[in-house]
């Protein structure tokens, strides 16, 4: 006598999580951190050579030769329209520019690298360390290397009494959250990319535009006000104008407005980044 079996039901398998799933941090970032420090030590010499050499060629030429030329400008500030040197001006801005090179450059060649050329990441991977801790790492070392260029930049500025306002304590941490921003906005296209030709296009149709456009050679007042509308809301402009009045002794005029821009463009490119960063290694 045969016995009747139920009938048998296929087992569904659950969806994959979402690429926007919030992210997944630990502290497990650390070593990861701390790996990539390991490793620069040894070209810690070069490579800061490499990053303070270029701002400070734009600050000397156009600082001291183009500023004999103008002289002293208007900055607009929470105290009034206040003059000041033409090399002040640059500094407070090519500063800021410092920072977003440096994090920007970090982040897209040298972490594609670890991350497609060396296979890094998939090593770090194979130890108890998620994807999103290793981005979230990436990101904060390449904002350290931005906090590093900077802080070697400043030193230079101060020893040429460029600016000895006591608010630059304030603008240091403010430049590092500059170099958490931009690494977080490189990250976006390190995972997009396929090969290091395509970092050409962020330079040339990101970063370059912006440098132009936010106050960093000459005061926005000079642009077309649909133009000064639209760089109201870029990132470098806004970290332009949180750190040019500390350099003039003076605190901003609309501080949290601008340190808003930065909180929001900082949180909504690292989820982005790191829903591509998912989606790339199918995590």
């Amino acid at each position: 006598m045969q016995t009747a079996h139920p009938p048998s039901v296929a087992t569904v398998a659950p969806p994959p999580p979402s690429v926007w799933r919030p992210p997944s941090l630990s502290v497990r970032w650390w070593p990861v951190f701390m790996r990539n420090l390991l490793v620069w030590r040894k070209l810690a010499i070069p490579s800061l050579v490499g990053n303070i050499a270029e701002p400070l060629m734009w600050l000397v030429a156009f600082g001291y030769g183009m500023g004999a030329l103008v002289g002293q400008v208007n900055v607009g500030g929470a105290a009034g329209d206040t003059k000041v040197p033409y090399i002040l001006f640059l500094a407070s801005g090519s500063i800021c520019m410092s920072a977003m090179n440096a994090a920007s450059f970090e982040a897209l060649y040298s972490a594609f690298s670890r991350m497609h050329v060396q296979k890094t990441w998939d090593g770090i991977m194979n130890a108890p360390v998620s994807l999103d801790d290793v981005v979230l790492a990436e990101m904060l070392w390449a904002a350290f290397k931005a906090l590093f260029t900077v802080t070697a930049i400043l030193g230079v500025m101060l020893a040429l009494g460029i600016s000895h306002s006591p608010k630059l304590l304030v603008a240091w941490p403010v430049l590092l959250f500059v170099g958490i921003m931009f690494s977080s906005i490189a990250l976006i296209f390190n995972a997009l990319a396929k090969g290091y030709d395509f970092f050409t296009y962020y330079f040339t149709l990101v970063l370059t535009p912006m440098m132009f456009l936010s106050g960093v050679f000459f005061p926005r007042e000079q642009l077309p006000p649909i133009v000064r509308a639209i760089s109201d809301w870029l990132p470098l402009t806004n970290a332009v104008e949180l750190v040019r009045p500390l350099f003039m002794d003076q605190w901003p005029a609309h501080p949290w407005r601008h340190g808003l821009v930065l909180v929001v463009t900082t949180v909504v490119a690292f989820w982005v980044a790191l829903a591509l960063t998912r989606k790339r290694f199918k995590a």
